[in-house]
């Protein structure tokens, strides 16, 4: 994602803040075990994805009575966690919030960061499940949620899909092509993402597209 992997964008939020990061890691495990060992702690969860909340119980151990801030890692938001823990009490849940959430929380809120108390970890079994239902929705319930907005603005883009991954690298580039290194262009391309390696022959002519290699390439329209 530009210039990094997008989960380095992810860790890169956490910069003066700690430098003790634990990725959860079950998708494409391979890839990712080689790009982060000996930089972060991996939590592998080898059988099946754990949801959130699910991953933060399997990391209980390793926590060890240390209060959490969550971010996830396919998302591009460049802003640093610290706001979440800005004023923070040490023992309510706390959802970072971004555009204009007005201090609510529901199923489509978009999040920027959580925090977690030790107290709220203990409770969380490795077992897939996600935070807002195991935990959001009861602490907000019984007042033990607070809910902080993201400074106006910032950027944020769950990059789930195609076309959200590609507004993200042009977010991230101010509407200019992202190379990757390696790679070579010989034709004409506009607003498109060249993966690292891949090729773009003389007489094409690439328009909002995502070639990954020369036998993917992903229009989006």
């Amino acid at each position: 994602m530009g210039d990094l992997p997008l989960v380095d964008h992810a860790l890169d939020r956490f910069k003066g803040v700690t430098d003790s990061l634990a990725v959860n890691v079950h998708h494409h495990r391979d890839l990712l075990e080689a790009h982060l060992s000996g930089r972060v702690h991996l939590s592998i969860e080898a059988d099946r994805a754990l949801g959130t909340a699910g991953a933060i119980g399997h990391l209980r151990e390793w926590i060890d009575h240390r209060p959490v801030v969550v971010v996830n890692g396919d998302t591009y938001c460049p802003s640093s966690v610290a706001p979440a823990l800005e004023g923070w009490d040490g023992e309510r849940l706390r959802v970072l919030t971004i555009n204009g959430s007005g201090g609510r929380l529901t199923p489509h809120t978009e999040i920027a960061g959580a925090v977690l108390p030790w107290s709220e970890v203990a409770t969380l079994a490795p077992v897939p499940t996600g935070l807002y239902e195991r935990s959001w929705m009861r602490a907000a319930q019984e007042g033990r949620l607070e809910v902080v907005e993201l400074e106006a603005g910032a950027d944020f883009v769950d990059c789930g899909t195609p076309a959200q991954y590609l507004e993200a690298n042009l977010l991230w580039s101010h509407g200019e092509s992202v190379v990757g290194r390696g790679a070579v262009v010989k034709g004409e391309i506009d607003q498109c993402v060249i993966w690292p390696g891949a090729h773009v022959l003389r007489q094409e002519r690439l328009t909002r597209a995502i070639r990954a290699h020369e036998h993917v390439t992903v229009l989006v329209r």
